[in-house]
């Protein structure tokens, strides 16, 4: 058995979600925020067979979608004007995930 930690964008988490109870993948849903954009962002727990492990990374793929958005960097304390004042394109969007064994699953 594996733990599998997902974190996804909230944009992605409903597709997501939809997507693993097509596939009759059980998961627990919980909502966080990232801690560089400050952004919400879903964390899905789950309990999966090992040889299930590559099924359930595949329908992440195909749902997780990256995308750029604008950022305004944060204003320099010393008061200056710098480059780094205006909006920067950065990548997000995706899935981060983590992979870990589970000696035991119970489910009640």
């Amino acid at each position: 058995m594996k733990l599998l930690i997902v974190i996804v964008q909230n944009k992605d988490a409903n597709k997501l979600q939809n997507a693993f109870a097509k596939n009759n993948v059980h998961q627990t849903k919980l909502s966080t925020t990232g801690g560089f954009l400050k952004s919400g962002n879903t964390t899905f727990m789950i309990g999966i067979e090992d040889e299930r492990v590559n099924d359930v990374l595949d329908i992440i793929k195909k749902v997780s979608s990256k995308r750029e958005q604008y950022m305004t960097p944060p204003v320099n304390l010393d008061g200056g004007v710098s480059d780094s004042s205006y909006p920067v394109k950065i990548e997000v969007g995706g899935a981060t995930v983590m992979e870990m064994p589970m000696d035991n699953f119970y489910r009640f």
